[in-house]
């Protein structure tokens, strides 16, 4: 029997994933374990859980949720494991991406067909439409800025959202997360130029040359209260590229809060 392993990561993304999966096995990165029932498995161990998986008939893979870099303890490597350990560190210093890449590499080389969300859950990742509220043009141009913004920035490896208010850049997503941006950017809302002029817009798109089967950003209703809790017109993201999480909540919140939500094209404005 053919199977589908889910690496499971924290938040709302793996529960969708698995719920509409066909009996998939479910694991997780040892400290990251997510709120359902995963096995877990350490990075240090890497080669005998790809052995594991091999054993048990998985052909295709599935990473959705949230992790971080793991704490890696040298005394828990086992032989094999430690010989992909100057390839990982040599990719980690190049920035997240490259180590997931490499760590994407290592389930190819075993076998594995790695699948994105967009293969499994298609409608997901929205295509271009607002689906709430309507942009001005102020606001489109600042998505516009932020969308460039976050292509400049691609090459350093920081994040996947910013926010622009009146042309301006009031924050930029870092290691701290969503949540932390927005907060900074409502701190400093006093910094827009003209008080009663456009609020401001959340922009998110994958880096430039990201992966789309991993780590694509993801919005979802806590998003859309956050980003109403900053005082912001609306939310838009890169049509296709960015995961959307029960999108009929996220519609609801924003509608209540008075928001737009825009999936974009990159030539739109």
């Amino acid at each position: 029997m053919t199977r589908t392993a889910v690496i499971a990561g924290q938040g709302a993304l793996a529960p969708a994933v698995i719920a509409a999966l066909d009996e998939p096995l479910v694991f997780a990165l040892e400290g990251f374990a997510p709120d359902m029932p995963a096995t877990p498995f350490r990075l240090e161990r890497l080669v005998p859980f790809l052995d594991e998986l091999l054993e048990r008939g998985v052909q295709k893979v599935v990473f959705a949720g949230a992790i971080r870099r793991p704490r890696l303890d040298p005394e828990a490597f086992d032989p094999r494991t430690a010989q992909l350990v100057p390839r990982i560190l040599t990719a980690m210093q190049s920035g997240d991406d490259a180590a997931l890449r490499e760590v994407l590499d290592v389930f190819e080389e075993h076998g594995f067909a790695i699948c994105g969300i967009e293969d499994i859950i298609p409608e997901l990742l929205p295509s271009q439409a607002v689906l709430s509220g309507n942009p001005t043009e102020a606001d489109r141009r600042d998505a516009e800025q932020a969308a460039n913004i976050l292509s400049g920035l691609g090459p350093f490896d920081i994040g996947q959202g910013a926010v622009v208010a009146q042309g301006l850049c009031l924050a930029i997503e870092t290691l701290p997360g969503t949540r932390a941006m927005l907060e900074f950017a409502a701190a400093h809302a006093g910094l827009r130029p003209n008080p009663n002029g456009a609020r401001g817009v959340f922009y998110k798109a994958p880096k430039p040359g990201q992966d789309r089967r991993v780590d694509l950003p993801t919005l979802g209703p806590d998003s859309v209260t956050q980003a109403a809790s900053a005082g912001l017109a609306g939310i838009a993201w890169q049509a296709g590229g960015v995961i959307l999480l029960d999108r009929d909540e996220a519609i609801r919140r924003a509608d209540a809060a008075g928001l737009f939500l825009w999936a974009r094209e990159d030539s739109d404005i």
